[in-house]
């Protein structure tokens, strides 16, 4: 009984071993790797066909096989040639290690005639493999896109070394060149369009139909607060922040809502808060606002401001709330060691966007020229660079 099930595997075994090296020679891949799989499949069958007790191992071997067979050699040996971190690679879209068609070598070349090194190549590569499975007529089709956005192939090529995946992530070029119609509907310029490409290029890979839900809903939130040009509106958020587009209509939705109500303003206030710095705020997440809101308004309080005064601090400052509690208690505590008082800073809230370093070196300068901040105010902390040194300079003939 045993003998006869022994002599029927040992039939099926020797239909499917030729089988199987056959599918192994089809595969894209170097001689050695071939050799090497056929020879771990013989001695896999030779084990198979010894007594019973033994085919337990059989199936280790088979699975430690498959697992060192799962990538192309020849890919991972071109990428390793070419300067890819493999390892990075590798950890960030594994299956395209696995790819028996690929396309490394068009892609270099593509990208070399375009003005990219060798260097930012691999980086590129490293960071997003995934560049390396499209096509030339993909590659060509969206560099023309983005050609009819910005000036010169070298904008293009410093933006995929920053961001490999605004480029590659997708390439349905169809639905990239219906968003740059869609936003030239919105009456946004080249140069809008230009600058919403260099910062947020995801934008555009964006389905056209969850750009136009967006912009849908900054239309209603105009016409809710009693805007009269909502289509105005519309293209001023765009154009002062496009991380807007990234973000869920939900979220953006519940940023407004808690705007209105923590700073305490009446609609038409609002709608200019949004018309001016408030805009810039609309893409954070709703949980970071309230926190850092919570933060910034207990310093205040705590240092002997007025809950109108809070209030306006806000309004007049909306960025404030990028700020990390840590943050903004230091900057507000590097300040108040410049015996500058808090109301000063509540009133001029530009400084907060000064960094400390610089805050301390400039104190520094004016002590020496008795610059007195009670007297004079303390807007010379925020003037560029160029104009302070220019400042400074009369300060010390006039001292």
């Amino acid at each position: 009984m045993i003998n006869s099930g022994h002599t029927i595997l040992q039939r099926y075994l020797q239909q499917l071993i030729p089988m199987a090296a056959r599918g192994l020679l089809r595969m894209k891949n170097s001689h050695l790797h071939n050799m090497n799989c056929f020879w771990l499949i013989r001695f896999s069958a030779e084990i198979a066909l010894r007594p019973v007790s033994s085919r337990h191992f059989c199936l280790k071997i088979e699975s430690a096989d498959a697992e060192s067979c799962q990538e192309n050699g020849i890919l991972v040996n071109n990428l390793a040639c070419m300067g890819v971190d493999v390892k990075m690679a590798r950890r960030r879209q594994p299956g395209v290690l696995k790819k028996l068609i690929t396309n490394e070598e068009g892609l270099k070349k593509f990208l070399q005639s375009k003005g990219a090194t060798n260097e930012i190549i691999a980086s590129i590569i490293s960071r997003y493999p995934r560049a390396i499975t499209r096509s030339h007529e993909s590659l060509e089709k969206r560099w023309e896109l983005w050609r009819s956005i910005l000036m010169t192939d070298l904008e293009i090529v410093n933006i995929l070394g920053r961001s490999p995946e605004s480029f590659f992530r997708s390439s349905n070029n169809m639905n990239m060149e219906k968003n740059i119609t869609f936003f030239c509907s919105l009456g946004l310029t080249s140069k809008h369009l230009s600058n919403m490409l260099t910062r947020a290029p995801r934008a555009f890979s964006n389905r056209v139909e969850l750009n136009k839900q967006m912009t849908d809903l900054l239309h209603e939130i105009c016409l809710s607060l009693g805007g009269e040009n909502p289509n105005g509106f519309v293209k001023h958020i765009i154009s002062k922040n496009v991380f807007i587009l990234l973000r869920s209509s939900k979220q953006v939705s519940a940023n407004i809502e808690f705007l209105q109500s923590s700073f305490h303003l009446r609609n038409e206030e609002l709608l200019a808060l949004l018309h001016g710095t408030g805009a810039d705020i609309l893409d954070l997440s709703n949980e970071y606002i309230k926190k850092n809101f919570t933060n910034a308004k207990e310093k205040l309080l705590s240092l002997g401001c007025t809950e109108r005064e809070v209030d306006r601090f806000f309004i007049r400052y909306p960025r404030v709330l990028f700020l990390s509690a840590k943050t903004l208690s230091d900057k507000i505590d590097c300040l108040l060691q410049a015996k500058i008082h808090i109301k000063q800073i509540a009133e001029t809230s530009r400084v907060l966007d000064v960094s400390i370093s610089t805050v301390r070196s400039r104190v520094k300068e004016l002590e020496k020229t008795s610059y007195d901040f009670k007297t004079y105010g303390i807007g010379i902390l925020t003037l560029s660079k160029k104009r302070f040194e220019a400042k400074l300079e009369k300060l010390h003939s006039a001292w």
